[in-house]
């Protein structure tokens, strides 16, 4: 019988799914995986299986990319069947991508347990679909591994039971740490060593779905390249609207490459001086890393990165860009400290806790 049906779709859920099945193999716990397809690329899907060993997908459903609702809806019609054969006892989900919601959802209607690994995060930024996905999939789990203690008072704030929270630290960091000795060094990725450099990712529909923004923030990087060469792993949207914008030109100059698998990021980050992103999951791995970050948003739903890690909010606004940029030129910028149970057994932590719990739930939970 299958305990857990464990649920992945989008690039940031194959670093978080993956310590979370080798912990749940090592202690007997009979689960299988589903790829909802979210992310259909090759370059941002396949390749982190074969990076992170993650076991081949039990089951795929090759939703692949559309609107919001589209996309939510297909996974959800394409879930139900499948969810009814496999008839786990519970269903976990990771993070907060479309995937997410749209399993959890077809699992709680179906009266099947649903656990959330990374609850209680919050940005309070409702027009950030990711936080309308958080929010949602908090309410309707029914046990909650949060990442770092203030998510709890999150989740009390907003009715849900302390009983069903359990902290037990961050997954994402699990594979930071079993995949450090094996990061592709930053220079074999470029093709040539420089002395120093910084990464750029950039994604947010609030920074690439305007042109006047992207136009803004494309020559802020252009302006620091001229002191700090800028490395930029091109997400597809991004190209896309650079492209639909008339903005190509901006790209001169700077090292630009297509997306890279898992461990080629890992040493990008690892050996640069300065990370920029607007991405939740690097805002936290180069806190990890002890890499300074600029998050070029206006809020995070991850402010332990702020308070104990190496992450600076400075938005979108050039001004503010250039001045964290010349603070970590000058100074080095933040060094922060590891958060608590940052330490690689976040994922052991989940399956010893599950290793308990699942043989406490009898039969469906009423609906």
């Amino acid at each position: 019988m299958t305990q857990v049906l464990c649920v992945a779709g989008a690039r940031p859920n194959f670093m978080k799914i993956a310590p979370v099945m080798a912990a749940l193999a090592e202690t007997g716990i009979a689960a299988q995986l589903l790829h909802t397809g979210q992310h259909y690329d090759a370059a941002m899907s396949d390749s982190f299986f074969a990076d992170l060993g993650i076991p081949r997908p039990d089951h795929h459903l090759e939703v692949g990319s559309a609107s919001h609702a589209v996309q939510t809806a297909e996974v959800m019609r394409r879930f139900e069947p499948v969810l009814e054969s496999v008839q786990p006892q519970a269903v976990l989900v990771v993070g907060d991508v479309n995937s997410t919601i749209a399993c959890a959802l077809v699992a709680a209607k179906r009266g099947v347990r649903v656990i959330h690994v990374e609850a209680g995060l919050r940005s309070y930024d409702r027009s950030m679909p990711e936080e309308i996905n958080r929010v949602l999939t908090d309410q309707i789990s029914d046990l909650l591994f949060t990442t770092e203690k203030s998510a709890l008072a999150n989740l009390q704030r907003e009715g849900i039971d302390p009983v069903r929270v359990e902290f037990v630290g961050n997954v994402m960091i699990d594979t930071l740490h079993r995949n450090l000795a094996r990061a592709v060094p930053g220079s074999l990725t470029l093709g040539t060593a420089l002395p120093q450099y910084a990464v750029l990712t950039l994604h947010r529909p609030s920074n690439v779905d305007d042109p006047a923004t992207l136009a803004a923030l494309l020559d802020t990087v252009g302006a620091i390249n001229r002191s700090l060469p800028m490395v930029v792993p091109l997400h597809p949207r991004t190209r896309g609207n650079i492209e639909k914008f008339g903005l190509t030109a901006k790209l001169d100059g700077l090292h630009i490459l297509p997306p890279v698998g898992y461990l080629e990021m890992l040493g990008l980050m690892r050996d640069a001086k300065l990370v920029l992103t607007d991405s939740g999951g690097i805002q936290e791995e180069t806190t990890a890393l002890g890499v300074p970050c600029l998050t070029l948003r206006d809020n995070t739903e991850r402010p332990i990165t702020i308070a104990e890690g190496t992450n600076t909010l400075v938005g979108p606004d050039p001004a503010a860009i250039q001045a964290a940029f010349g603070e970590v030129m000058a100074n080095g910028g933040k060094s922060g400290r590891i958060p608590e149970y940052w330490d690689g057994r976040a994922a052991m932590r989940i399956a010893h806790t599950l290793k308990g719990w699942l043989p406490m739930q009898k039969g469906t939970r009423a609906v």
